[in-house]
């Protein structure tokens, strides 16, 4: 937790039509309970149309969803509706529940926060140094420095931290430094020689797994094929590339492991847009070395 935080809520109260259409801001905190009395009832509150993410850091809290009770322990975290069935408390086997929450509303931000809850569930698993938890810890600094003093900074606040919900889950958040074994094998493989002709079974063999059981823990882990991984790879060094004048586009297209400058063309308007020479000479189109490709 950052130096500068300390036990607190916020409430927001900002106009403006704009957070009840996108995203607005309701409240944030940093809390820890002790008695037995700390209980929310999602059907006995004076907020309407609210959504809760509420994540823990210390100790264990508790939650009743419908039917279905959950304990809460350091770093998982709920979602839930305001108004909804549910219950959140400090249970009576626990001595404390230190917790961060982050509570927004509007009309995007609710079907986005519903897209999650529909697709991943209520009950989230997330580490201290995700970048939804990060987001909150900033804000909570920001709200001890400086404070937010609009409603455009609150909608923008509220909103990014939907997206980076929506990233973390539908993106995953490992980094490479922390895929099985055999992954990062094949990602160092790819990065050490996409310039050269190779195929999905030379990635395979760096991998020292069989075929099926690689490409499909390669899918589940990076979120994408080997061999999309390479051709991003391929390209963002080709933009490097491209960015002197030294070099015609046949060069770089062997430089970055193709045979042929035509499919090299081919492929990199696919991604890019343009084709390598109008990305060159096009000075309407800012140029950039690194590029981030879905």
């Amino acid at each position: 937790m950052g130096k500068l935080i300390k036990h607190n809520s916020y409430g927001f109260r900002f106009k403006g039509d704009y957070q009840d259409k996108v995203a607005g801001l309701n409240a944030v905190g940093y809390e820890l309970r002790k008695t037995h009395d700390y209980c929310w009832h999602g059907c006995k509150r004076g907020e309407k149309d609210i959504y809760i993410f509420q994540y823990t850091l210390k100790g264990k809290g508790s939650i009743q969803i419908e039917h279905e009770t959950f304990n809460l322990e350091p770093e998982d975290a709920f979602l839930v509706h305001v108004p909804s069935n549910h219950c959140y408390y400090l249970p009576k086997d626990s001595n404390e529940w230190e917790f961060l929450y982050f509570t927004i509303y509007g009309k995007v931000a609710a079907e986005l926060f519903h897209r999650i809850m529909d697709t991943y569930g209520q009950i989230l698993k997330l580490s201290i140094h995700s970048e939804p938890i990060k987001h909150i810890i900033d804000t909570l600094e920001k709200l001890e420095t400086f404070g937010i003093n609009h409603g455009y900074e609150a909608s923008s606040c509220a909103y990014t931290f939907i997206m980076k919900c929506l990233e973390h889950v539908e993106y995953g958040h490992q980094q490479a430094n922390d895929f099985p074994l055999p992954i990062v094998k094949a990602i160092q493989f790819i990065e050490k020689y996409y310039h050269e002709d190779i195929s999905l079974d030379d990635i395979v063999k760096a991998s020292d797994l069989s075929k099926y059981h690689f490409t499909r823990q390669f899918g589940i882990i990076v979120k994408e094929t080997p061999i999309h991984y390479l051709t991003k790879t391929r390209i963002k060094q080709a933009l490097l590339l491209l960015s002197s004048n030294e070099k015609n586009i046949e060069c770089i297209s062997r430089e970055v492991g193709y045979t042929s400058s035509n499919y090299f063309s081919k492929v990199f308007k696919k991604i890019v847009g343009v084709s390598p020479n109008r990305y060159r000479k096009e000075k309407t189109i800012m140029s950039v070395n690194k590029i981030f490709i879905d």
